[in-house]
């Protein structure tokens, strides 16, 4: 009995063992496998941490109060409304930082995307009244996902690759453009018809119509914004302090003064808007949603690499475009403004300790708590503090420091500048841009391709024209002229092949040319039919040809041309003095090379069919 009771206990001990060996593996797996989904969801979105929890928060409270007054200024702006401007803050904001690339990065509707929705929220509505606004949203949601597409086919460390004389004169033309528009609400005036030219054409009418009230209060505004001691603005932004005062002053001294105000906000949740667009419109909606898209891009970048600088880390373009993009997308749904990667949120952001993407998620989480409880206390503000506000942000997007010395830099650079500005704020952005890089590419196409140039030479005698060993000098000198080598250094583009073909012009009569592309990394169409033309007119003229030093990648460019059919495989060397000693090899074998140097250099000159 006593047998059968162990044994019974021992079978138990062993079941309960591989039970918890059972339970330890289970617990184990399951442990792997949620390691390995939070490892999938970190790789998806961006770099959230809680080892500096405290400067995090205090970087999102920060750049929550920088950002109230700028959505609020934007959304007027804009022509869609102040709640747009706050839905556009939480919205980006909130979605970029959760799956951006750019840990410490702000992102909120800025003063460049605020200028091209001004102008796609003016057209569109002027030729479709009821429906112009939840278009200008649609287009929002191309630009979003015209940005998604460029991060997921990793094209973000293109969007950057544009002279700066083009980026400067276009950045400096938006901020002429917000300040322009801030004219008729600044003093107290509404926004004349017609956009940058009407105001421009109506400023002497608006001068004369002054309000002296909003425009004291738009005075105040900019007195407080730039007066503002260094001291306090480290303490509170001073826009902040300009809304707080310019409302309080308003109600006050101005009680019962007929002013513009923000009047009503929507509290709560935002209505979805759904993409609406008509047949006659979408080409129009599209083109403006790949503007503002590859303006967000521009914009974010430009500030990541501000925010790398003072982190001294670096940022991942394509994800952050991919975080952009969500943002913008979720934005045009929720009837918000478009943004990007702002530069002061973000160094604020910075500056007062954030070092993750809590930050600009709890920056996005306090503006929404502003949208669903506060925003009636926003009713009061007036127009001119917020227009005031707007035209510090113009001032400051101007590239004062090109703007001051670029015509001592460059003078094409600086032409190119102010065209691309004068063109941004008079005809188009689009137009601006594509002109601006147009110009600046070709100007440096032709920089690079005289430099390039003068590293195509054609060499009869060991001259100092390149470096040759002293044997292969000793090999050229006693060929007599009769052995042509044809040096190419660098990059052979484009531009380079009239420099090819005026050296091929220049080719003395011979009996061999050696092809040297021993310093060509890279060969281009235009450069490689160049060379064509040159040894087709050198078979032509019954002149073997030798092809030294041609990597993999030109030889097979070459290959390609058919170049082949005219230079036998064993005419392709890798070594420049074997070259030369074959030169010489033939030009004895058709008995050119003469100890008196008067004789016919041309007797015994085989056919052109002998040669191979």
């Amino acid at each position: 009995m006593d047998v059968e009771v162990s044994s019974s206990e021992a079978i138990a001990r062993t079941d309960l063992i591989y039970l918890n060996i059972a339970n330890v593996l289970t617990l184990k797996s399951l442990t792997v496998y949620l390691f390995g989904l939070f490892t999938q969801l970190m790789q998806i979105t961006n770099r959230i941490c809680f080892n500096n929890l405290r400067g995090d928060l205090f970087g999102g409270v920060t750049a929550a109060i920088v950002s109230l007054p700028l959505a609020l200024a934007f959304g007027v702006a804009s022509g869609a409304g102040p709640i747009a401007g706050l839905y556009g803050a939480v919205c980006v904001g909130f979605f970029a930082a959760l799956f951006g690339g750019t840990p410490t990065l702000i992102s909120e509707p800025t003063g460049p995307m605020t200028v091209v929705m001004t102008t796609i929220v003016a057209n569109l509505t002027a030729q479709n009244p009821e429906n112009g606004l939840a278009m200008a949203f649609t287009v929002v949601m191309i630009a979003g996902l015209f940005q998604i597409i460029l991060g997921i086919f990793k094209l973000g460390k293109y969007i950057t690759l544009m002279p700066y004389s083009v980026i400067s004169g276009f950045m400096s033309g938006i901020g002429v453009i917000l300040i322009i528009l801030q004219i008729a609400p600044f003093v107290g005036q509404p926004a004349p018809k017609g956009g940058v030219l009407g105001t421009v054409i109506a400023i002497p009418e608006l001068l004369t119509k002054v309000n002296p009230p909003e425009a004291i209060l738009g005075a105040l505004t900019l007195a407080i914004i730039f007066l503002m001691p260094k001291k306090l603005k480290r303490f509170v932004p001073p826009q902040l302090v300009a809304l707080i005062v310019g409302t309080v002053v308003s109600l006050v001294v101005f009680q019962g003064v007929d002013i513009r105000r923000i009047g009503e906000i929507p509290v709560g949740l935002p209505t979805l808007q759904l993409p609406t667009f008509t047949p006659g419109q979408l080409t129009i909606m599209l083109v403006d949603g790949v503007m503002l898209g590859m303006l967000g891009c521009i914009d974010t970048l430009l500030t990541a690499v501000i925010a790398d600088s003072l982190t001294r880390t670096e940022h991942k373009s394509d994800k952050e475009l991919i975080g952009q993009g969500i943002g913008n997308l979720v934005s045009g749904l929720c009837g918000g403004l478009p943004g990007a990667g702002a530069t002061m949120g973000t160094v604020v952001n910075i500056q007062t300790g954030a070092t993750s993407a809590v930050s600009g998620i709890t920056r996005a989480l306090i503006l929404l708590v502003v949208v669903l409880g506060a925003a009636k206390l926003t009713q009061p503000i007036p127009m001119a503090v917020l227009a005031g506000i707007a035209l510090k942000v113009g001032i400051d997007i101007l590239d004062w420091s090109f703007l001051k010395r670029s015509h001592k830099v460059s003078v094409k650079g600086s032409l190119i500048m102010y065209g691309v500005l004068l063109l941004t704020v008079f005809v188009d952005l689009i137009v601006a841009v594509g002109v601006g890089v147009f110009i600046a590419n070709i100007l440096t196409i032709e920089r690079l391709s005289d430099l390039q140039s003068q590293e195509v030479k054609t060499i009869t005698d060991a001259d100092d024209a390149i470096v040759l060993s002293n044997d292969e000098k000793h090999l050229l000198d006693k060929a007599h002229g009769r052995v042509l080598l044809f040096y190419l250094s660098g990059p052979m583009i484009f531009g380079v092949a009239k420099a090819i073909a005026r050296e091929h012009a220049a080719m003395k009569d011979a009996d061999v040319l050696i092809l040297d592309l021993s310093d060509v990394p890279m060969l281009g169409v235009t450069a490689s039919l160049a060379i064509e033309n040159a040894i087709n007119d050198a078979c032509d003229k019954g002149l073997q040809v030798l092809i030294v030093g041609a990597t993999q990648k030109v030889k097979h460019r070459l290959e390609k041309l058919g170049i082949s059919a005219l230079v036998p495989p064993q005419n392709f060397l890798s070594d420049r003095k074997e070259a030369l000693q074959q030169g010489l090899d033939w030009v004895r074998s058709k008995g050119v090379e003469r100890s008196d140097p008067m004789s016919d250099p041309l007797s015994g000159q085989l056919p052109m069919a002998e040669q191979f």
